[in-house]
């Protein structure tokens, strides 16, 4: 599969080109547990480079109703755009070669930005906040620690809305204009406590004055009838509206980002 190309900034955020363009299948990522194609899409003169997940290709989960992931993955972006912090590539649910699926914006990763390390020592150095120790093989341990990043941040709090199962590093995507987006979304909003997440870091700690009016608005778009409410009922269940709701009023009482539960595995395996 051939690199793709830098997308023109007016296609990059147009949902309508994803929705209504034509597919051209290029390529496999195989690396992936469920079928995903990287594709060109085209509208009117405009192109862009996307992912698309048919539903088809979906594995079956024991712990998510078969068939969801895809509408998942869509019910992530809504969130993420009622928060106003645009952490989803644009996302949309449509038709393609082979059926119903998923459609996301391709986001090229620029190698330059380092979010994930591994440090010697107990304490991680300025600058860093610490995951956990990991083993490195020959009875050795070092500390896993991400990036103490506002962008990060975010993602710590939208993942926690949408109760994310499965954050590992290959999951974040900084791009070269320094923006950070997070993918692959499948496997959240289940009503069960399951967040899985390598951010960590902020565990127990207050949440910034904007998380606080970000989730405040996202509150008023999740009570019965508003619109978001009614669009992820399109999307995920209505146990899973209601959880997510009562998720997003749990953060504001506490006024902290989540620890981690003890009932479930709270770091996901492999990391990347």
């Amino acid at each position: 599969m051939s690199a793709p190309e830098r997308i023109p900034p007016r296609s990059v955020t147009s949902t309508d080109l994803l929705t209504r363009g034509e597919l051209t299948v290029r390529g496999r990522i195989r690396e992936a547990s469920n079928a995903v194609l990287f594709c060109a899409v085209v509208h009117d003169g405009e192109r862009a480079e996307c992912v698309y997940k048919p539903v088809a290709g979906e594995r079956p989960l024991w712990d998510f109703p078969d068939g969801t992931l895809a509408q998942r993955e869509v019910a992530a972006y809504e969130v993420s755009e009622a928060l106003g912090w645009g952490l989803v590539p644009p996302t949309v649910l449509r038709d393609g070669p082979y059926g119903e699926g998923m459609c996301q914006r391709w986001i090229e990763a620029s190698p330059d930005t380092e979010l994930l390390a591994l440090v010697e020592g107990e304490e991680p150095e300025p600058g860093w906040k610490a995951i956990g120790f990991a083993d490195v093989g020959e009875g050795r341990t070092a500390l896993l620690v991400h990036a103490d990043d506002a962008r990060l941040r975010r993602l710590a709090v939208f993942d926690a809305v949408i109760n994310n199962a499965d954050r590992k590093g290959g999951h974040l995507l900084p791009d070269a204009d320094g923006r950070l987006y997070g993918i692959d979304h499948g496997v959240s909003f289940n009503a069960e406590n399951k967040l899985r997440t390598l951010l960590w870091g902020w565990a127990g700690e207050s949440l910034t004055p904007e998380a606080v009016a970000a989730l405040k608005a996202l509150r008023a778009a999740l009570e019965p009838g508003a619109p978001l409410a009614l669009r992820l009922a399109e999307l995920i269940t209505p146990v899973e509206v209601d959880a997510t709701l009562a998720r997003v009023a749990a953060l504001l009482t506490s006024g902290k980002h989540p620890e981690p539960s003890g009932e479930w595995p709270s770091i996901p395996w492999p990391p990347v």
